[in-house]
């Protein structure tokens, strides 16, 4: 095999840009999970342009093929491509058959290809529609104040839709800035963070999570002109069981050291009525107010 050549990838997040250099855009042996990461646009864009590409290739044997179709004007190549439409599709409307040895081996193998792709898109259609997948919201900031008496970082997460993840759990990370070894390593760490609760029975509506700026956090010695100036980043994952698929889903967030707003709260979403009910007011969950 010959030397995989050197790429050049991009990964952009607010505030970063981040740089590979040597990692392969799209490599044959992962095709699988090219075709399930892909965007739909650039899935049926994909399907799109090899049926035509196929129904080309055909249509040209075809037309190589000395009294091959019937019914068919000579060296007319819509009439091929169309009768290599029909016959991937294996619709036969009976104007135009194949005559010919050579061109009922070709009949043969355009009807295997064709259910052969046929069934291979119907299963990543399939495999694309059943993925596990969270809609789980994060307010656009994190904030830092007073709670019980003591600095803690907080920020508010949502579950969008009209079920529960059930054992919800969440791990929050502090990516510190860049360090030089004895060696002359250049290195960056993550930390994590201790919260006051990092797991809940089932997320059905919201969730305040908090970490307390206590002797024991790496965030105690930090003032926020410091914390602005360097590159601090947290990094957040939850993962549960989606309630209705029965499936593990997971949801993810960066805050960068911009969205961390000091000295302000959330607004409460939390309304109790006359009656004793309680709704939430899901326009204000991103509000914040100072202290």
């Amino acid at each position: 095999m010959g030397k995989r050549k050197k790429s050049l990838s991009v990964v952009k997040k607010k505030g970063n840009n981040f740089i590979e250099l040597g990692k392969a855009w799209f490599d044959w042996g992962d095709v699988y999970h090219f075709l399930l990461t892909i965007s739909w646009a650039s899935f049926f864009s994909l399907i799109i342009f090899a049926y035509l590409i196929l129904n080309g290739i055909f249509a040209i044997a075809y037309m190589s093929v000395s009294e091959g179709i019937n019914n068919v004007r000579p060296n007319s190549f819509l009439d091929a491509f169309s009768f290599s439409v029909q016959t991937m599709a294996t619709i036969g409307y009976g104007a135009m058959y194949p005559e010919s040895l050579p061109a009922h081996t070709l009949v043969a193998i355009e009807v295997f290809i064709g259910l052969l792709g046929l069934a291979m898109i119907t299963s990543l259609m399939f495999v694309r529609f059943s993925r596990p997948t969270a809609r789980v919201l994060f307010s656009k900031v994190a904030v830092i104040c007073p709670y019980n008496g003591v600095p803690t970082l907080m920020f508010r997460v949502a579950n969008l839709r009209n079920n529960w993840i059930v054992e919800a759990q969440v791990r929050v990370s502090l990516l510190m800035p860049d360090t030089i070894t004895k060696e002359g390593y250049t290195m960056r760490h993550l930390v994590d963070l201790s919260l006051v609760r990092s797991q809940t029975p089932f997320l059905a509506l919201t969730w305040m999570i908090m970490h307390p700026i206590n002797s024991n956090s790496p965030l105690f010695s930090i003032n926020q002109e410091e914390f602005l100036r360097e590159d601090y980043q947290i990094f957040i994952t939850l993962m549960g069981f989606d309630g209705t698929l029965s499936q593990t889903i997971h949801g993810r967030h960066i805050y960068f050291n911009q969205d961390i707003i000091w000295d302000h709260h959330f607004v409460d979403v939390v309304k109790i009525t006359p009656d004793g009910n309680r709704y939430i007011d899901d326009a204000k969950f991103h509000d914040i107010l100072p202290i």
